[in-house]
């Protein structure tokens, strides 16, 4: 659910699953109603994967027989958030480097090229992490069952901040991750691509490593922790926060 901050049809579809209004039993019905909500996206994503004329428009995007990175803008993405009717979906998925479809992508331009896949990894284009498999309703109805036992900062994270924000915090983490690991091993070479690569590649980090953060504090705040508290995990004054956090309208966004 990675761009539920962008997602207006599921909501929608959720409260009408509901009877009209999920009200104050939402994440009740997050956890009740998602299989039925997502299920016409779900066929959607699978029969564009399952067509080779997709799957043509990745190998083009990945330079074909001349690797180049996947840019934000590619053929597929867009082909993708044109046919699921979400446009703002390509971009978001291509720069989503810990998720599902990154990785589907890659196992097609891997078998394209007869490449093995990285360690911990299968060529199978359907193999799915475990992270990224769906947790079933009766587990994430107990979790909600134990852990909805206090108000505001007692509650437990999983049950104060919501599945989407949560994936969206680790699919950031990741991103940030595998960024950083991109660069060891890259000091070799003339002092100026060197600098260069390494520059380019921290600032992307930090700015990962930043987004992750706000969205972090975002989520916890909206979870009942004081600002105050916040503020001063992350050493920063409260007013300073509290601007950051609603630039842009993050704070209570989810």
């Amino acid at each position: 659910m990675v761009g539920a901050e962008r997602e207006t049809i599921w909501p929608r579809r959720l409260h009408q699953v509901a009877g009209g209004d999920a009200g104050g039993d939402l994440e009740r019905w997050r956890v009740v109603g998602r299989d039925v909500v997502v299920f016409p996206e779900v066929v959607a994503v699978a029969e564009a994967l399952l067509d080779p004329a997709m799957a043509d428009l990745v190998w083009v995007d990945s330079g074909s027989g001349r690797p180049r990175a996947l840019a934000a803008d590619g053929l597929f993405c867009r082909r993708l958030g044109e046919r699921l009717g979400r446009t703002w979906l390509g971009p978001l998925a291509a720069t989503d480097h810990g998720g599902p479809l990154l990785a589907w992508m890659g196992s097609v331009i891997r078998l394209r090229r007869g490449a093995a896949g990285p360690p911990g990894y299968d060529n199978d284009s359907w193999w799915l992490r475990q992270e990224h498999q769906p947790t079933a309703m009766a587990g994430q109805l107990r979790v909600l069952g134990k852990e909805k036992k206090a108000p505001g900062s007692g509650t437990m994270w999983r049950a104060a901040v919501p599945a989407e924000q949560r994936m969206l915090i680790t699919s950031t983490i990741d991103s940030a991750e595998e960024q950083l690991l991109q660069l060891h091993g890259v000091q070799t070479g003339p002092t100026a691509d060197v600098a260069r690569r390494l520059l380019r590649g921290l600032g992307h980090s930090a700015v990962l490593i930043e987004n992750v953060w706000k969205r972090t504090a975002v989520a916890a705040v909206n979870g009942g922790v004081p600002l105050e508290e916040v503020a001063r995990w992350v050493d920063k004054p409260v007013t300073v926060l509290r601007e950051m956090l609603t630039a842009g309208g993050q704070e209570d966004s989810g």
